[in-house]
């Protein structure tokens, strides 16, 4: 029993690694197409397109579509002040800044566990966290000439870290992974839309090269990252994801050098290391200690 518990850990942390590298393949590429489209309007083709295809898988399958919809909804509202605040504001702020920013939500996971869930951190895991940020700012090069943009990015992050909470909570409640992403894609789509339309922002896309951007952006960070992040989520605890999550910069920087051409930097290498290492902390077995045995004994 606790070799398959450890196999189906090993594995979904694998699936992790995959979710993060893909995300940090997209902050050039999308960077770089909001010149041809206005950042809600691509968060909003990009999620609705990936419900209608995984809606078709659902209803091929005759799942629910509709089956926990609170939960569903709950996720698409932390998703759209995850991404609608990321990609306004990677169209204000450097990369650098919105890498640095959004990986805060590393500090914010623990903070949020134990606000709203009443869970404390094991010591190991507060001092990887402590790590994980070192390297981030080692990284990325830390905040340099704030701005609006960044601002929102804060948004983003602490965002962030309470969607992997409630994901965490609703997937190890056996609620459908897969229904769970179909319906927070729809909405994310349905809310963008929404805003747009509000907002008199256009529809339109000016480059053919977005088209195939959308498409990119549908099938592997959203379609692929996110199902998997849901059903590795049940296998692993939540600080330890957003580490793993943490590896997103240094992906991102991972893909600057080698597709996006950029020079290869030692002290940013050094950030990524670092962020490996907190990984390998978090985890460090630790026995629980009961102070209220040890206070009756006295």
């Amino acid at each position: 029993m606790k070799i398959e518990k450890a196999y189906k850990t090993y594995i979904a942390d694998i699936g992790l690694f995959y979710a993060a590298a893909i995300w940090g393949s997209t902050f050039f590429i999308v960077r770089n197409s909001l010149q041809y489209i206005n950042p809600v309007i691509l968060v909003g083709y990009r999620f609705f397109l990936a419900a209608l295809i995984l809606a078709g898988i659902l209803i091929y399958q005759r799942k629910p579509l509709f089956s926990n919809l609170k939960a569903g909804f709950i996720l698409s509202l932390f998703l759209c002040f995850l991404y609608i605040p990321q990609t306004i504001g990677l169209g204000i702020t450097t990369a650098s800044n919105s890498g640095f920013i959004t990986g805060l939500f590393v500090a914010f996971v623990p903070f949020f566990h134990l606000i709203i869930f009443r869970k404390p951190p094991s010591f190991p895991r507060l001092v990887a966290v402590f790590i994980s940020l070192t390297g981030l700012w080692f990284l990325t090069g830390g905040l340099k000439d704030i701005n609006k943009g960044d601002l929102l990015t804060v948004i983003t992050a602490m965002a962030y870290a309470i969607h992997l909470l409630f994901t965490d909570k609703y997937v190890k409640n056996n609620i459908d992974p897969y229904i769970l992403s179909f319906q927070q894609f729809l909405f994310v789509g349905i809310i963008s839309f929404i805003f747009g339309e509000i907002f008199k922002i256009p529809f339109s896309i000016s480059s053919k090269k977005v088209i195939w951007v959308i498409l990119f952006l549908t099938l592997f960070p959203t379609i692929s990252a996110f199902i998997i992040q849901l059903v590795a989520q049940k296998f692993t605890s939540p600080i330890k994801v957003s580490l793993i999550f943490a590896l997103e910069p240094v992906f991102a920087a991972l893909f600057a050098w080698t597709l996006g051409g950029e020079t290869f930097i030692l002290h940013r290498a050094f950030g990524g290391l670092l962020i490996f290492l907190a990984i390998l902390i978090s985890e460090i077995p630790i026995k629980k200690i009961d102070f209220f045995k040890i206070l009756k004994r006295e």
